[in-house]
């Protein structure tokens, strides 16, 4: 079927457009977050029903929700568009809605009142550039701002805040009428798929967040911070791929159980349910059983946790709300599980190994399809000592993944004596004199529009990357260190030997050794049917249970580098009627691969069946890379 180019880029510049539009509006809450659990902590110890009552510190909780939150609010959206200057303005802007409602609490204002005030101070400066007389800058500058100030100022006092009441009134109506109907539950059948799109940040902080704070102003909690941030369903998950799935999704599940459930970084289960994308049921089932378990218990948290981590909802639990919360993350957590149980067993019978790395790729166009910028370092020569003295990990919003992605760096770095600052940062806050940023390589374009002179790293996965090798290489430090032993060998490296695999024939086999030398960086996508098609002239098993695809002819023009992919196969892949149990891709530039080629070939050849068996089933990365690259 032919592909309407033309409905298809409007189709994905709208997807941009509302995915731009909720990292705005997240964009406002997150560098704030550290002061909305600040007033919740408040809140929960200090009140008259909290754990510690204090009638003197409680008189904090009034003013920080009524007047400081909604100004930060204000402020961050200002500079977001404005900059400092920007800021400001969106303070004075925020200042004038909120004090015409003293019984309102003008989060949403502040989201609408920050940014229009940083957009008019914004234009003015335009409107002014290259005009204003030498000598009258400040002047100009100063009454400039303070004009307009206090003109939208008295415009939202006036005009505008009336305006953001009524809305309110409506959106705080019809969130009673779906509570009093029952239906609460049902909203999860678009959060946790929306969730997997990755505008988790945008629902949360820019949706139920606001909602959440008014309501629990007035109850003293709401069941709307635990819609979003409920751990339960993506524990499930994840628990069930350790239980019953096989090869890379049941290895890597410990690690990212605690990642998701204690560091709340719930981006870390996405790719797993994009491995297999029948498992939204799992979550959506999760999702609504929890939040049926929230409404019959009356859970609710005093303010917004920040993250999702378990801990968080525990330190916003109101006093005597702590059961009810720890039992919905409970439901969620065991009706997601099992949900995703019966459908993990069914999927078992495919590679891990090449669903991994297809959800890889979906969750990469998921999280930014249009005008993704494909940035890939080329650090070949690059070999001279440079000083470097810091390195930023940027992520959408600043806090979850490249948070996790700059710890990981930074232990390897301090690990290996080397003593580089390691921060992280949204990736529209990098500042522009940044020397080094690492990012998700679909967010490259927009960092690199913010910081056009630093060097660039892009991963795919802010925890299983090269990072760290990159940076070695920017660094000129690529050799002596510990970490550094699996790639002493150019050509062969330990992470490119996969175990324990299963593959449905001996086409599968091979796109996953191609897609492995794509994404190692050894070819260009069109090598991996060049391996088909080499594989459909003449059988590129070898013998001793070996089988070494590879593409020739005209595919020599898309390999960028030497490299080669070991694959194990416990159970077998037929190559024409013989089983090859180690599939072994390779991409040749001159003669550099032949000795590993010669040295499997000897391997295999002088081997007896003891270490032919061992090959076939062993466990240790080690064995495998020993055998093959031998002098």
């Amino acid at each position: 079927m032919e592909v309407n180019k033309t409905e298809l880029n409007t189709k994905l510049l709208a997807q941009d457009k509302v995915q731009k539009f909720g990292r705005f509006l997240s964009g406002m809450v997150m560098p704030n977050i550290g002061a909305f659990i600040a007033w919740g902590l408040i809140t929960a110890i200090f009140i008259p029903a909290g754990w510690m009552p204090n009638a003197k510190i409680a008189t904090l909780v009034h003013p920080i929700v009524h007047y400081v939150l909604p100004l930060l609010i204000g402020y961050t959206g200002g500079k977001s568009v404005g900059g400092v200057r920007g800021g400001v303005l969106g303070t004075i802007a925020t200042i004038g809605i909120i004090v015409g409602y003293p019984d309102i609490h003008m989060f949403m204002g502040a989201m609408i009142m920050g940014p229009l005030g940083g957009y008019l101070i914004k234009k003015f400066d335009e409107l002014v550039e290259g005009k204003i007389p030498a000598g009258f800058e400040m002047l100009v500058n100063n009454f400039s701002a303070g004009i307009i100030g206090a003109g939208i100022a008295i415009t939202g006092l006036l005009g505008i805040g009336p305006i953001i009441a009524a809305i309110t009134a409506v959106l705080k109506g019809g969130l009673q009428a779906i509570m009093n109907a029952g239906l609460l539950p049902l909203v999860s059948l678009v959060i946790e798929p929306a969730k997997i799109l990755f505008l988790n940040n945008t629902i949360n902080h820019g949706i139920l967040g606001p909602l959440g704070l008014s309501q629990a102003v007035e109850a003293g909690k709401s069941v709307m911070f635990l819609l979003e941030t409920n751990p339960g369903p993506g524990l499930g998950i994840l628990l069930a791929y350790w239980a019953f799935a096989k090869g890379a999704g049941k290895e890597s599940a410990p690690g990212a159980i605690i990642i998701h459930f204690l560091g709340g970084i719930h981006e870390i289960y996405f790719p797993y349910v994009l491995m297999n994308p029948i498992l939204i049921l799992a979550v959506i089932a999760g999702g609504v059983s929890g939040v049926f378990t929230f409404t019959i218990l009356g859970a609710g948290l005093v303010a917004a946790p920040g993250v999702g981590s378990i801990l968080a909802l525990m330190a916003m639990s109101p006093k005597g709300g702590l059961i009810p919360v720890l039992t919905g993350v409970l439901v969620a957590t065991a009706v997601s599980f099992i949900v995703a149980a019966f459908f993990i067993k069914k999927s078992n019978d495919k590679s891990d190994v090449t669903k991994l790395v297809d959800a890889i790729e979906k969750a990469k166009e998921l999280k930014g399809k249009v005008n993704a910028f494909d940035w890939n370092v080329d650090l070949q020569g690059n070999t001279s000592r440079r000083n470097i003295k810091k390195v930023i990990f940027a992520c959408d919003a600043g806090v979850g993944s490249s948070a996790m992605g700059a710890t990981t760096l930074r232990n390897k770095l301090r690990k290996n004596g080397i003593n580089i600052e390691v921060t992280n940062c949204p990736v529209d806050d990098l500042p522009y004199n940044a020397e080094v940023v690492i990012t998700h390589e679909s967010l490259a374009g927009r960092a690199k529009a913010c910081a056009p002179k630093a060097d660039y790293i892009s991963v795919r996965d802010f925890i299983n990357n090269d990072a760290f090798e990159k940076l070695l290489e920017i660094l000129g430090l690529t050799a002596g260190l510990e970490v550094e032993e699996e790639d002493t060998n150019s050509v062969l490296r330990k992470k490119n030997i996969k175990l324990n695999l299963k593959a449905a024939d001996k086409y599968e086999a091979i796109r996953t050794a191609g897609r492995l030398l794509v994404d190692g960086g050894y070819v260009e996508e069109g090598y991996i049917e060049a391996m088909i098609d080499r594989e459909n002239d003449l059988s590129t098993y070898v013998g001793q249970g070996v089988a070494i695809p590879h593409g020739v002819g005209a595919a020599k023009e898309k390999i960028i580098n030497s490299g080669m992919i070991v694959l194990q196969y416990p159970e077998g892949v037929l190559f024409g009627e013989e089983l090859a149990y180690i599939v072994v891709g390779i991409a040749g530039v001159g003669d550099k691969h032949l000795g590993i080629l010669g040295n499997i070939a000897m391997a295999i050849g002088e081997a007896n069946e003891e270490v032919l068996n061992k090959l076939r089933h062993t466990e240790d990365i080690k064995f495998i890379y020993e055998l093959f690259t031998k002098n």
